[in-house]
């Protein structure tokens, strides 16, 4: 079970149909919602493999449970970060570790539907000076 982080209330799992009606290609997919706060994250894929864990059952969760302002600011976040991998300026993982270096904390915490409002701000500002270029 998925505790929000925002009422303390039990999240519950939906499909993508409820989260994103207009996306048919998201309907098969797992979400944790509490739809009081509009909080929700996604979930790894069933049979997917995570390190630690194992074999996903569909119901993991990507991150933490974001509302709109926290959604918006991931979204900001990796509009900043993915250029950079995905021109191959940099490989996705080494920009992850340098990232996780500036930011002060472990590499496997360093993820973006992990971060809050304050630490998105903080990579975005890092991730700008730091790769100019890629923006």
């Amino acid at each position: 079970m998925v505790k929000c982080t925002y009422c303390g209330n039990d999240a519950e799992l939906v499909t993508g149909e409820r989260i994103y009606p207009h996306r048919p290609d998201l309907y098969a997919l797992n979400f944790w919602l509490c739809a009081p706060c509009d909080a929700y994250v996604g979930c790894h894929k069933k049979g997917a493999n995570i390190p630690r864990i194992g074999k996903s059952d569909g119901t993991l969760p990507l991150g933490s449970l974001a509302n709109a302002e926290l959604r918006m600011w991931r979204q900001a976040a990796h509009s900043v970060l993915d250029p950079i991998w995905q021109s191959k300026q940099m490989g996705r993982r080494d920009v992850y570790r340098k990232l996780a270096k500036h930011l002060g904390i472990r590499y496997r915490k360093c993820h973006i539907s992990l971060f809050s409002i304050d630490r998105c701000r903080k990579a975005i500002e890092f991730l700008k000076k730091e790769f100019p270029a890629s923006h």
